[in-house]
């Protein structure tokens, strides 16, 4: 077993910090649709290396990218002129033991299913191109799949952290608010293009909101100015039941509007993203594994989404760190805020890190206290990382 460094965390508990920054990408985001896509791509082709293989094979998904389409959008309805197009980059395995599957096949098929799930107005086969730039693996990283122990493909760390902050949990609740059924049932010209982003100073919190409005819902700008009062107006008593310790939260949605600029004064899209025509999208841009870009915390730099859930250690090990935190937080009382950090190294077992790191915040406990209860759950975690990593390759663990 891996040595566990333990130690006291030198800054104090985030939410007691003067300032505090937060960002979500909602479902709609260019850069999130990268990160949805290529991981459902992903649990796709596992799928079909466990039906056709017995086994899953080398594969890494994550150097996908969205190329911006080209709209010309106007209040009661535009147009579409250019395609969006997806680009399906980096390496599978086609091909084992003389059998083959349809990689292109099955990520394109993967594709479509995402976006016609999750983007009420794009149509797949009318406003996207594929180009599938899958190759083949290196023959050193392929042959990892073959040996009993499953070992690291690369050397590389993580970290987690708990619990969130009321900030943070604001943030993933407004995002998943703006996006539900409930909202799009009230407000269907909100499109699913919701970024949200936090700013706290001390017990202010200013959440700025930029959401895509579908133009063939919005007959006029007055309209459109109406509706968007209206749903900050929404937003804000939504959030009334989720504060606690926060002295005020205020909202702004579209701040670049201006009713002076008449079409261009409004944030208006054909397919309620910006990715029809504004901006592209890349994997590992968008949130980290907890569904947050939390600026004021350890970040984690790998891109999780698409990459291969049972030997890839940036994926695993971004994940495993976040259920370790929680889990420390969850069953050892006295601790105000958790990190852990776990860091890889190519060719060495997944269950045995090259480092591990708990870092505390103690609140009414001292270290002697703590550390064996610690340890423990370091341990049982470590153990059962072959199970979490057959839920995330059946896409049961969220990445984004």
């Amino acid at each position: 077993m891996t040595e566990l460094l333990i130690a006291e965390m030198c800054q104090p508990p985030m939410e007691s910090q003067a300032v505090e920054i937060v960002e979500r990408k909602g479902v709609g985001h260019p850069d999130t649709i990268c990160d949805a896509i290529m991981e459902e791509v992903s649990v796709a082709l596992c799928r079909e290396y466990m039906a056709t293989f017995g086994r899953i094979l080398h594969h890494n998904i994550d150097k996908g990218m969205l190329v911006a389409g080209l709209t010309d959008p106007h209040p009661g309805g535009g147009r579409v002129l250019q395609m969006m197009k997806i680009l399906f980059c980096d390496r599978a395995t086609s091909s084992f033991e003389g059998k083959r599957i349809d990689v292109q096949g099955i990520a394109e098929d993967a594709a479509r299913k995402w976006i016609h799930k999750n983007l009420r107005f794009v149509d797949p086969g009318r406003n996207i191109l594929f180009q599938n730039e899958l190759k083949r693996g290196s023959l050193e990283l392929t042959s990892i799949f073959e040996r009993e122990v499953m070992v690291a493909n690369d050397t590389a760390a993580a970290i987690g952290y708990a619990p969130l902050t009321e900030t943070e949990q604001i943030v993933l609740a407004t995002e998943g608010y703006l996006n539900s059924a409930e909202f799009k049932g009230r407000f269907p010209e909100s499109g699913e293009d919701v970024k949200v982003m936090a700013y706290r100073q001390g017990g202010g919190l200013l959440l700025t909101v930029s959401m895509a409005f579908v133009d063939k819902l919005v007959p006029d700008s007055k309209t459109y100015f109406e509706q968007k009062a209206k749903m900050a107006a929404d937003l804000e008593g939504f959030l009334v039941g989720r504060q606690k310790k926060l002295d005020a939260i205020r909202v702004m949605i579209n701040t670049l509007d201006d009713p002076g600029r008449g079409d261009s004064g409004m944030y208006l899209t054909v397919l309620g993203t910006s990715a029809e025509g504004a901006d592209g999208g890349v994997v590992g841009r968008g949130n980290r594994v907890n569904g947050l870009i939390a600026f004021n915390r350890p970040v984690n730099m790998e891109a999780a989404a698409g990459k291969n859930p049972v030997s890839h250690v940036g994926k695993i090990y971004a994940v495993l760190a976040n259920r370790m935190a929680a889990e420390i937080y969850a069953q050892v009382p006295g601790i105000s805020e958790v990190n852990v950090w776990l860091c890889s190294q190519i060719g060495q077992p997944v269950d045995r890190p090259k480092l591990a790191s708990v870092q505390l915040s103690l609140q009414s406990k001292t270290m002697p206290e703590v550390e064996g209860t610690i340890r423990a759950i370091y341990e049982q975690q470590l153990g059962s990382i072959r199970e979490l990593t057959q839920e995330l390759a059946a896409g049961k663990i969220p990445v984004w």
